[in-house]
């Protein structure tokens, strides 16, 4: 299995988090290629089993480059991908001290959702999605990123092995 990771990470964190992402699936025996949104063109991408697309949050949203790379994509309808996104720590209150809930939250901070809804337009399917929050501007990540990317990473793996173990099951009940 090829996963191809893309990420257009402006201080450091996402690619961390890639570079993580990778070290994990190469202990499960998976090949994943990081590239920064830059150095690839969107309707040439290699072709994988999954692409893994992670971009940090600006304003609420993925960066502006991040969406424009999404936009352009030229992959087939059916191909799977997943979401990694940094996204801003939510803060207290200055009057209250109450951090807002996810809810609240939801309102303001649409990373996830935009990216899904440019890739599902294009007819792709989302297999799975996390979110590691960065406590500051330009980071650091959150403490505990890794246990987030290790879940993630071992979700991915049992999708990946379950659709890939289907279609023998489908072929074994039919006979």
């Amino acid at each position: 299995m090829k996963i191809e990771y893309l990420h257009a990470s402006k201080f450091g964190n996402g690619a961390m988090a890639a570079a993580y992402f990778k070290e994990q699936m190469a202990a499960k025996s998976v090949d994943v290629d990081v590239h920064h949104i830059t150095e690839v063109r969107p309707a040439e991408l290699a072709p994988a089993g999954l692409y893994v697309f992670s971009s940090p949050g600006r304003f609420g949203r993925p960066i502006r480059g991040m969406r424009r790379f999404l936009k352009k994509l030229s992959l087939p309808v059916g191909t799977r991908y997943a979401i990694l996104t940094t996204e801003a720590a939510p803060k207290p209150d200055k009057k209250t001290g109450r951090v807002p809930t996810e809810d609240e939250l939801a309102k303001y901070q649409r990373v996830r959702p935009v990216m899904n809804e440019l890739l599902q337009g294009q007819g792709l399917v989302k297999i799975g999605e996390v979110k590691v929050l960065v406590t500051g501007l330009k980071g650091p990540l959150e403490d505990g990123w890794e246990t987030k990317v290790d879940s993630f990473a071992a979700a991915l793996c049992a999708s990946l092995e379950n659709s890939a173990a289907a279609p023998a099951r489908a072929a074994r009940e039919a006979a």
